[in-house]
């Protein structure tokens, strides 16, 4: 029998999980995941899928955000229909293969191999000809995440079929995987994933040489930004917005140039850029001037909000984080700001073709940006070629020589979900960054 954790249909659960994470919020941990939809079930591995599959057994499993997002109701209806119930949770995962396999880019893996996956279920996991966005390796806008012979799942972790992270058994197509080298700790090969994500909204937030750049949170999905636009970009100065102590350290040792409290980040624009403040009857002050791009990594109304106020008239507002709430959209009209999604990653980094900045006290230029990495050539392992170019690639590189060590901050068994989730609930407060399950702990 394989344990794991599975999320399945309640609405009344889903509903409780929802008010209790939104109303009381000193509580919010412990009461939405009492109420959560969520359960330890023991039940045999899943069956492969077709041709091109293997099972694999984590050996860890990060909680993201929007996982935690998704147990405690507060994820949008929206994605409804791109996941299939009850599933089992989990798309940052490193695992061992139970047989041999091939990797994504054709390389013969043996079983024992250890793995990450690229969580993105697009049309070659389904066995569909390849649509217009995978055919140009941009796989997390596939259009065919409902079809194929798999259940409906944006990613690995939200299929039924597939299986996920949080648990002892799953299985993945061999267009998902992606070779760990010996010399990565599991620790922190479980980062690549979200560090591809980085990469992926680095790239999407298209720098000018010398822009400058606002990330707004500093959990694991703002820290990990820092960490890809320093690595990846050319901008001339990066401050980042941290709520809490150990964020705050972590962002200085990650690259920042500048670390503003929540409460201060209109004002440290406004000082840094010059800019002109406003001051509405009623509503947020925004500035006249500031930023030339801003990556808002908290998903949350007042994040968003804090974005489309403290970035230039043309400027650029990148989303990474799951977005929630109302917003005020009269600073994108009126500013005329680029509002740009970021999700998941893709087979290939976009290579920005980045608009000229405005002029303004900070050095810009209107030459595009590139992708490579600013300190040298790629890290060992990885040549200069596709591999380096992809996501993925870059990704590797920034897990085996950023200061990672740490960053998984805390590692619980299945048994302990519970426990586990309250902590990732509560990491910016608790000093932590990343919490993991490991599915080998028995207990």
């Amino acid at each position: 029998m394989s344990r794991g954790l599975e999320l399945y249909r309640s609405m009344p659960r889903y509903a409780a999980a929802r008010v209790l994470s939104s109303r009381v919020p000193a509580l919010a941990g412990a009461a939405a995941t009492a109420a959560a939809p969520l359960r330890l079930v023991d039940r045999g591995d899943p069956v492969l899928p077709g041709a091109g599959w293997v099972t694999v057994r984590p050996q860890l499993a990060g909680i993201c955000g929007s996982d935690l997002a998704t147990v405690t109701g507060q994820s949008s209806f929206y994605f409804s229909p791109l996941v299939s119930m009850p599933f089992t949770p989990g798309h940052e995962i490193v695992g061992v293969l139970q047989s041999d396999a091939a990797a994504a880019d054709g390389t013969p893996l043996s079983a024992g191999s250890r793995v990450v996956l690229d969580p993105v279920l697009g049309c070659a996991a389904r066995g569909l000809e390849l649509c217009a966005n995978c055919a140009a390796g941009l796989t997390s806008r596939c259009d065919r995440v409902t079809l194929g012979h798999v259940s409906p799942g944006l990613q690995t972790g939200y299929c039924k079929d597939t299986g996920g992270g949080w648990a002892r058994a799953m299985v993945a197509h061999h267009s998902q995987l992606h070779p760990v080298p010996d010399s990565l700790p599991d620790a922190r090969a479980v980062l690549v994933e979200p560090l591809a994500t980085a990469v992926h909204t680095a790239g999407r937030a298209r720098v000018a040489p010398g822009g400058r750049v606002l990330v707004i949170g500093s959990g694991a999905v703002g820290l990990f930004t820092l960490l890809a636009l320093r690595a990846y970009t050319q901008a001339g100065h990066i401050t980042v917005v941290a709520k809490h102590r150990r964020q705050v350290e972590l962002a200085k040792a990650f690259g920042a140039d500048e670390v503003l409290a929540p409460s201060d980040a209109l004002g440290g624009v406004r000082r840094a850029t010059r800019a002109l403040r406003a001051d509405p009857e009623l509503g947020g002050s925004y500035l006249l001037g500031g930023v030339d791009i801003t990556v808002d990594c908290a998903g949350s109304s007042s994040s968003l909000s804090t974005a489309l106020r403290v970035t230039r008239a043309g400027g650029r507002v990148v989303l990474s984080g799951v977005p929630s709430g109302a917003v005020d959209l009269t600073p994108l009209w009126y500013r005329e700001l680029e509002l740009v999604g970021t999700y998941a990653s893709s087979g290939r980094t976009a290579q920005p073709a980045a608009a000229a900045p405005a002029p303004s006290p900070s050095p810009s230029s209107s030459s595009a940006a590139s992708l490579e990495p600013a300190g040298g050539p790629p890290a060992a392992g990885l040549d200069g070629g596709g591999a380096a170019r992809s996501d993925f690639g870059r990704a590797f590189e920034l897990a085996a020589s950023a200061p990672l060590d740490g960053v998984v901050s805390a590692v619980y068994a299945l048994g302990r979900w519970r426990e586990a989730l309250d902590h990732a609930l509560s990491a910016g407060r608790l000093g932590a960054v990343k919490i993991a399950f490991d599915p080998t702990l028995t207990a």
